[in-house]
């Protein structure tokens, strides 16, 4: 059975799909969310986990619901493993 697992890597990647479909900058994005550059960056890599209050700026930063960006997280995560590296 799979039991999936919200990661970091899953959060910052749904996160930096969205800015780039809106063609954003990070620098843009984070003044926007009141976040700093270089911590939006770090989440966006996976380096770190958004806390929810700054999960909810980036998301309101991208005029994107929240509830939105945390379905596309979920279905990231429940996809087959296998089908994430293609």
């Amino acid at each position: 059975m799979f039991d999936p697992i919200l990661d970091s890597h899953t959060v910052g990647k749904v996160l930096a799909s969205y800015r780039k479909k809106k063609g954003l900058s990070q620098e843009v994005v984070s003044g926007l969310a009141d976040v700093g550059r270089t911590h939006l960056s770090a989440i966006e890599r996976g380096e770190r986990k958004p806390t929810l209050e700054t999960f909810f700026r980036i998301t309101n930063a991208l005029n994107v619901p929240a509830s939105t960006v945390m379905s596309d997280i979920e279905k990231s995560m429940y996809q087959n493993p296998n089908e994430k590296q293609k």
